[in-house]
């Protein structure tokens, strides 16, 4: 499970493309904090540590405003500057302890499949429902030895203690292993030489007729 990560916000009262870029230069990040039928609220996050903190998937927050009021809460949309990467604005959904969340969940692979084998990964990550203060911040699948025509579904693998997969069907597939298909690379260089022949020759073929209906001529 990560850790709960504390984050200070302070209220907005400015809103706006032009709030929102003084915002920015202030190093802070513009954010809405909603659920559990309250009005939105709109604040604003220390831009370093907001960059940190969503560097973990599903990082749950302890959002504390103004000092006054404390919400935990799961990153919801996160807008990014798509050249320099810096996050732009946050949608925060407000969770209560006790409460199932349904999260995107990644698949880390480990070990190595068998030699002169593919491994084709379907599943980067996993829809699961889990208590919203027991997310897991990921899961590891073992693919040491396995040897070409093994496949690893939902169904087989134990999920973490509490948590239920939210997807279609059990038997959804996450990871393949196919055997290696070797490219014959000599004969598709000589092949490459061959072709070139055959060009050569019919160019100069084609040459010896021009200069036969010249003469002709």
């Amino acid at each position: 499970m990560a850790d709960i990560i504390e984050l200070a916000a302070e209220k907005r009262t400015e809103f706006g493309k032009g709030a929102a870029r003084r915002i920015r230069r202030a190093d802070k990040v513009p954010a809405v904090v909603y659920g559990h039928g309250t009005e939105p609220q709109h604040v604003t996050l220390p831009g370093h540590d907001t960059l940190l903190a969503l560097r973990a998937a599903n990082a749950l927050l302890n959002i504390q405003i103004a000092g006054e009021k404390e919400l935990l809460a799961l990153p919801k949309q996160v807008q990014r500057d798509p050249i320099k990467g810096f996050v732009e604005h946050v949608d925060l959904l407000i969770v209560k302890r006790g409460e199932k969340v349904t999260v995107e969940v990644p698949v880390i692979l480990t070990g190595e499949a068998a030699a002169e084998t593919l491994v084709n990964q379907d599943l980067n990550a996993l829809a699961l429902e889990v208590d919203a203060l027991n997310i897991p911040e990921s899961l590891e699948i073992s693919i040491e030895g396995l040897e070409a025509g093994s496949q690893i579904t939902v169904a087989d693998i134990e999920l973490p203690a509490g948590a239920t997969f939210n997807g279609e069907a059990a038997e959804t597939l996450i990871v393949g292993i196919n055997e290696a298909v070797e490219l014959d690379v000599e004969s598709d260089a000589e092949g490459d030489e061959e072709g070139a022949e055959g060009d050569e020759e019919a160019a100069e073929g084609e040459s010896e007729d021009a200069e036969g209906e010249s003469e002709g001529e």
